[in-house]
This record gives structure tokens, sequence and C-alpha cells, in this order.
């Protein structure tokens, strides 16, 4: 049954969207900024030949390289200010979450109210610095490795790509705060979506080239793998919406000389708590060893090209981790973002129950028993949308685009959802304003 704030989004039109003036302004400067995003990932770094790293990257793309240059929107593979994206921003909050989690005395701060969230925020953004710091040092070491590539190699070279990649993170991080507080939707998610949906139509247009051109899939393969597409977005949209709701009851209370009713309301708990973080953080730590050899470059020793080489996208050793580890980080995910405690304190603080059950402990105890089983669910449906693409790689080899699948449809489909639903949510209010302007002007001729 739809409730009534559904009901009456349901009723909007073009013709609330056009008197949406406040919306507009957001959409626009969401849009600007980012146009701005994208002209950054055109910027080459200063001090390199970008043909000669263009050529060199065509033979690395189906590795780490590629699965960054998807995220970074193109901007690895022209090794520009902004090639390592938000990305370092994204594994800082998911190691400062984890480590909230375990260590009491983060957890105290978070526990601090808007000032502890401010806290928390700072030290997120100390450890994005630090992450992308290293990562532009690997970077910078590896570029002068190849020949070619760096006019002038040395010291210099080094300090100038570090503190670029750096900015360029933190310009990104700013521009994404910008965004969601003046534009619409989620600024950090809006950037990562961005880079992903960018480079569709050039992946899309290769892989009809390879069926036009018979050098890679057939024609009858390219239209099973649009099907697939499809069939996986619907999928995702139906996963990605499904909750379960939990009815939640409050007593009768006292309000001055009358006795207000009880009543009843639901506690939403998502299919998929933990959203896209277990893919995203399992597929960084695959990279690692690949991350070490490209650190290394030529002078990396034997085991340490061979360990890449089995943890390589499309590898059965590197399906086989990234199932487990994608199920693991789903279950170790969801009880940092949703502890079953605070929430059952919460309920017994406000007066609310869950009939059958009483507060405090037992209903703790109720919450972990129908969230367990919802994230076996939902671990089931991560591990399957992320598995899909390296089981067509392991049967096509590199030649299939990895966007059917995975944790950018994941991303592109869950940051789709959130927009509208914030559009949707800017529309009922913008349709509550006019509705109480409308009473208060009849209410004025009375």
């Amino acid at each position: 049954m739809t409730s009534a704030a559904e009901q009456f989004a349901s009723n909007i039109n073009f013709s609330s969207f056009a008197k949406a003036e406040e919306l507009k302004k957001r959409l626009l400067f969401t849009l600007g900024a980012l146009i701005v995003y994208r002209f950054g990932t055109f910027v080459p770094l200063p001090g390199i030949n970008p043909e000669a790293f263009s050529q060199g990257f065509q033979s690395q793309q189906s590795g780490l390289l590629g699965t960054l240059n998807i995220f970074a929107g193109g901007a690895v593979e022209r090794m520009a200010i902004f090639a390592l994206n938000i990305m370092p921003y994204i594994s800082a909050a998911i190691i400062m979450q984890l480590m909230t989690a375990v260590i009491p005395s983060l957890e105290q701060i978070k526990k601090e109210g808007e000032q502890g969230r401010r806290q928390i925020n700072q030290y997120t953004r100390y450890l994005t610095v630090f992450l992308a710091t290293m990562q532009g040092y690997f970077i910078a070491v590896n570029l002068q490795s190849q020949a070619g590539v760096v006019s002038n190699p040395g010291p210099f070279f080094l300090a100038t790509t570090v503190v670029t990649l750096v900015g360029g993170v933190m310009f990104l991080l700013w521009l994404g705060e910008q965004v969601t507080a003046r534009g619409v939707g989620n600024g950090v998610s809006l950037i990562i979506f961005a880079g992903i949906v960018a480079e569709l139509p050039r992946a899309i247009a290769g892989l009809l080239d390879q069926g036009r051109t018979g050098a890679g899939v057939g024609g009858g393969a390219i239209l099973l793998i649009a099907m697939m597409a499809l069939a996986l977005i619907v999928f995702v949209v139906f996963m990605e919406r499904s909750q379960r709701r939990i009815v939640v009851q409050y007593p009768r209370r006292q309000v001055g000389q009358r006795m207000t009713q009880g009543e009843k309301s639901h506690l939403p708990l998502k299919l998929n708590v933990s959203g896209v973080i277990p893919p995203i953080f399992a597929s960084s730590l695959l990279l690692l060893p690949a991350t070490a050899a490209s650190a290394v470059g030529s002078d990396a020793p034997q085991w340490l090209q061979d360990l890449t080489l089995m943890f390589s996208p499309g590898r059965p050793l590197y399906v086989a981790f990234y199932a487990a580890m994608i199920v693991g980080f789903t279950f170790i995910y969801t009880s940092v973002v949703f502890n079953v405690e605070d929430v059952a304190d919460n309920l017994k603080k406000y007066g609310g129950f869950i009939q059958g059950y009483r507060p405090g402990a037992r209903t703790a105890e109720y919450l972990d028993y129908v969230l367990t089983r919802l994230t076996v669910i939902g671990a089931a449906y991560l591990t399957f949308v992320c598995i899909l693409p390296e089981v067509l790689k392991m049967g096509y080899g590199q030649t299939i685009p990895v966007y059917i699948g995975g944790t950018s449809l994941l991303i592109v489909v869950s940051v789709t959802l959130d927009t509208v639903s914030q559009i949707q949510g800017h529309l009922v209010a913008q349709q509550y304003e006019s509705l109480i302007k409308k009473s208060k002007l009849r209410g004025g001729r009375k």
C-alpha cells in the first residue's frame, strides 16, 4: 500500500516542474559542476606525453588501469589531472567507517552528534590526502619507468605529479560537497556516475565495431549481451527498491486534556543495506598485487608477477576470491551501518515496540534475525551482478565491456534512483508550499 506522500508524488506532472524555480537552479548548478569535472578529465598532467602513454595504456586496459579508467571517466587513459578521481576519498570513507566500529574512541566521537560527524569527516579528509599521495607517488614512479612518456624525469616531476593528482582529488571532493549542498543528489556519487556514463557510448561503439568486423564477439552474442544488460538493469532496480517493512506500534499518549490514539509506523529494512560498498572494497583489495607490481615496474619479482596474473580480472582465482570477499564485506558493512542495538534502544526511548517482542534486547534479537536473512539475499544479489561480467570475460576473453554488470552498473542504477527520488522530493515540497500559499490567501479573503 502506497503512502500519502507517494500518492501525492505520483500526481506531479511537467507543469509542476516548470514552476519549481529553486529546483531548476539546483539542476543547472549540478550540470555545470559535472561539465567542469568532465573538462578536467581532458587536461593532461604537466610534463608527460599523452600520446606515448595512451599507446602503452592499450596493452594494460584489461587490468588495473582499465578498472580505474572506468570510474575516472577515461581520465586514466589520458593521464589527466583527475586520473585518481574521487576513489581515494571512497576508500578513506570505507576505512573510517570500519575503524569507527572497532575503535571505541572513534565510536564515541561519532555519537557526539553534528560536532562528532564533522570531526570524523575531517579525519576522513586527512586519510584521503594520505591515500591520494601514496597512489600519486606510485603513478609518478610508474610513468617515469616508461620510455618516452615523461619529458624530464626526476624529483621535480615526481613532486609536481603528486601535488597535481592530490589537488585534483581534493578539488573533486570540494566540488562534490558543493553539489550536495547546492545541487541535486549526492555530489560524490554523481561524479563517479558521470565518469562511468561518459565512457559508456564509446564502449558500446567498440563492441558494435567488433561485431561488424568479426574481430571479437559475433552479432548474436551482441544481441544476447544487450538483452542481458536490460534484464540486469530491471533486476537491479527491483532489488534496490525492495525492502522489508516491520510494523512498529506506538502506545496511546496524553497530550494536554486529550488522549491520542495509538499509531502504527513502519521500520523499512532495505534488501541491500550495504549498497555498492562491498564490491568496491573487494575489488580494491584484489587489485593490490597489480598495484604493487605496477609501482615496482619491470623490476618486480617473478612471484609478484605470477600473483598479479592469477588475480587479474577474468581469471578463476580472481572470480572466486571476488565472490567470497563480496559476501564477507556485505555482512561486515551491514553490521556497521545498521546497529540493531541502537535501533532497538531508539524505539524503546520513543515508546515504540514490535508486536510480540519486548522492547530492548528481545527487539534487537528479532531485528538481527530479520537483518541476517535479508543480508543473505542481498549478498547473493551483489555477488551475482558483480560476477556475471567476469564469467562473460572467461567465456569471451577481454572483449566484453564491463559496463553491463558489476560495480559500475550498481553505481549507475543506485545513483539514478537516488537523484530521481531527490528531484521528486523537491517537487513535492514545492507542491506543498503552493498549497499552503493558496490556503493563506483564501483565509485572508475570508
